[in-house]
């Protein structure tokens, strides 16, 4: 497996991220940057795009999905309650090829993500685990978590959603890779973050 990190364009600057796997597929977690610049890493790597995975649905994460399911004929997920075709959740049903398994597993060649559903931010919001990996989307960021004024956010949701990320039976290494900012691990999280150890409610 390799996996690159990718910045989405300004101001907002999406952290995306794409998995190669052995077979040479590739995997993308969001899709925040122009399209081109997702082409070129996979040429690079002589791999083919093969499966969008959509941590939740807001524009700024989901911008190039419809022009790289149109050029490689990609699956794209993505939990159907944030397919509302507006300005802030674009995507359309007819765009979704597939929803999450009904046992929140999907495996892809070698490697299996672990999906957990956290709305709050969106209402069809997950976050990803895989091989020491945490996708935590605008769920869980360093120090903070994703807002919930947006429309169809939920701050009981999203305490809901912290306290589940809290208790997983993941260890304190996992790094977790959110939708913006700063890297951080699961255990900095559960220690100090204030909206994960529920000292803010």
């Amino acid at each position: 497996m390799n996996i690159q990190h990718i910045h989405g364009v300004p101001p907002l600057y999406t952290n995306t991220f794409l998995i190669i796997t052995n077979a040479k597929h590739g995997i993308l977690i969001d899709a925040a940057a122009e399209p081109a610049t997702y082409q070129k890493a996979l040429d690079e790597a002589g791999a083919t795009l093969s499966h969008i995975l959509l941590t939740h649905g807001h524009y700024d994460h989901v911008g190039a999905v419809a022009a790289l399911k149109k050029a490689t004929g990609c699956k794209v997920y993505m939990d159907p309650a944030d397919a509302a075709g507006s300005q802030l959740l674009p995507l359309t049903p007819d765009v979704i090829t597939d929803t999450w398994p009904a046992g929140d597993e999907l495996t892809i060649d070698e490697l299996t993500f672990k999906i957990y559903h956290t709305p709050g931010h969106t209402p069809g919001g997950v976050c990803l685990s895989c091989y020491g990996l945490l996708f935590s989307g605008d769920t869980l960021f360093a120090g903070s978590c994703g807002r919930t004024d947006f429309p169809g956010g939920s701050m009981r949701q999203m305490q809901q959603s912290l306290s589940l990320l809290a208790a997983l039976p993941l260890p304190d290494a996992t790094k977790v890779l959110p939708g913006h900012e700063d890297f951080t691990t699961l255990g900095q999280e559960r220690r100090s973050n204030p909206y994960m150890n529920e000292a803010w409610f």
